[in-house]
């Protein structure tokens, strides 16, 4: 499914985020990417949704380099990747439904598809009662479970979640966890950057350490 050849990205003369970085993850996994601030967590998932591109190496995701994409190519398949934010990015001023249905419709689907789709991955998280509530009005916890079903409305190949519980506690922590697991059971890939050990050992799935850009030894 995903796969880094002699990856690197510098910023600036000789400062490597990435340094011939070489991961394979297979369709269907689930894994942990972890390590210090800076190790090169975040860079790695914006090259996996090409918010930025490889300095060096190649990124290749089911089959495609994605280095060789098109504009069109590109915008084709971002559509296939869910991506989770820790800090949710919601719009505030739209409700959960329309925070959700807003991928269909700039998609263009059609108003019937979206509002079935919409309510139904909502229905999924467990918010099928929240649908006209603002972001404002929810609690951490229901905020990032709107973010995921965002995440999930368009049915992604690859769900990538850069410390969606970095502002949780730990009981919602796990709860959210759970959801990346469930994701995980329906055949979909989730790739989730995390520094907290604790929920790595509990869901206990693979993890790709990094350090200072670098492949490295799991810590205990």
């Amino acid at each position: 499914m995903i796969e880094t050849q002699s990856l690197s990205k510098t910023y600036g003369r000789g400062m490597y985020a990435l340094q011939n970085l070489n991961v394979k993850i297979d369709k269907g996994e689930f894994v942990f990417l972890t390590g210090a601030s800076g190790a090169g967590k975040s860079t790695l998932l914006r090259l996996l949704l090409l918010e930025e591109r490889p300095s060096e190496g190649d990124v290749i995701v089911g089959g495609r380099n994605l280095s060789q994409l098109t504009p069109d190519e590109t915008q084709a398949y971002r559509r296939t990747v869910g991506f989770v934010f820790q800090d949710f990015k919601l719009i505030p001023t739209k409700t959960v439904f329309e925070n959700v249905s807003f991928v269909l419709r700039v998609l263009g689907q059609p108003i019937e598809q979206q509002r079935r789709a919409t309510y139904q991955v909502l229905k999924w998280v467990g918010l099928q009662h929240r649908l006209n509530a603002l972001p404002l009005e929810l609690s951490g916890g229901e905020q990032q479970r709107v973010a995921i079903a965002r995440a999930l409305v368009n049915e992604p190949h690859l769900v990538l979640a850069d410390e969606p519980t970095g502002n949780l506690d730990p009981d919602l922590s796990l709860e959210i966890m759970n959801l990346f697991r469930d994701i995980n059971a329906r055949g979909t890939t989730v790739l989730v950057a995390t520094h907290n050990r604790e929920l790595i050992k509990w869901v206990g799935r693979r993890v790709i350490h990094l350090d200072q850009g670098q492949l490295a030894e799991p810590k205990p």
